[in-house]
């Protein structure tokens, strides 16, 4: 079948270099993670009072938090909003970056000058402070519209980025022939820019996800976005007030959050790398 060859064909690309190889199976295990882990430890939200910051022990692996919830159980529960939230901004952000980037390009003129105004005005302007507001203002009671607010600065450096791309492609001798034989403008993007671009986009989409578990989490530690307790950004802020950091029966609960974050973003970084070192033609080893 079609299908399986191109997952045969991806699968061969991820593990012939060591650093996608690493990266996908950290993400991978993120997934299954998110999956199959609420089968296996139940969160119930239950609150236990009498068990709160208890240490790691065989009926609490990571222990407990100030409430006696269990911090392994909270930790898996969060971690399929987390993938949601990074998977969403990813392809909200690449959608409009991408299809803004080449029809600036292609069709240049006025409409070129109109979103290159709007794509500096974004650039310029701080995202962050402007995400704080808009958090506040903006009810975010699912993931999508979590993923919204991270995306409407997310897209700026990625279509001006496309658009560069898309610029130099089209003075290209393939895209002259395509226009001398009268192909339509329509097979001329999907046939041809885009396939040839289609690799940067990939690799910009794997690193929009790692910033939009940066900016979620960051919104969460500044409490300015409502969430699941479970979420680890809501985890990380609870600490914060808490006042975990002078508890050593918590340092488990403390650590815990922020080495979930950490290895996730490893493995992002890890499979972005590898993959631009085996599609970017410059960094191809001959």
């Amino acid at each position: 079948m079609k299908w399986l060859k191109q997952i045969s064909k991806f699968l061969h690309l991820i593990f012939s270099n060591t650093k996608s190889a690493i990266g996908f199976s950290v993400i991978l295990f993120f997934i299954a993670l998110a999956i199959l882990g609420p089968l296996f430890f139940t969160y119930d939200g239950m609150t236990l009072g009498a068990s709160q910051f208890l240490p790691p022990s065989g009926d609490h692996w990571l222990g407990t938090d100030y409430l006696g919830r269990d911090v392994l159980q909270m930790l898996i529960n969060g971690t399929g909003d987390v993938l949601a939230i990074a998977f969403l901004t990813g392809v909200i952000t690449v959608v409009i970056g991408t299809i803004l980037g080449i029809l600036s390009a292609y069709i240049g003129g006025w409409f070129d000058k109109i979103i290159q105004m709007i794509t500096n005005l974004f650039l310029t302007i701080p995202s962050f402070p402007i995400l704080m507001v808009l958090a506040t203002i903006i009810t975010i009671n699912n993931n999508f519209v979590f993923a919204l607010i991270l995306s409407l600065w997310g897209w700026a450096g990625l279509c001006r980025a496309v658009r560069a791309q898309i610029v130099s492609l089209k003075e290209r001798d393939f895209i002259q022939i395509c226009k001398v034989m009268n192909m339509s403008k329509t097979h001329i993007v999907s046939k041809e820019l885009l396939p040839n671009i289609a690799s940067y986009i990939l690799i910009n989409f794997i690193m929009i996800m790692r910033s939009a578990i940066t900016g979620s989490v960051g919104l969460m530690m500044l409490g300015v976005a409502a969430f699941e307790p479970s979420n680890w950004g809501a985890m990380i802020f609870d600490i914060m007030n808490q006042g975990t950091f002078y508890i050593e029966s918590a340092r488990a609960y403390l650590i815990s959050p922020i080495a979930f974050i950490v290895i996730f973003q490893f493995g992002i970084i890890m499979l972005a790398n590898g993959l631009d070192e085996k599609l970017n033609p410059r960094l191809i080893k001959n």
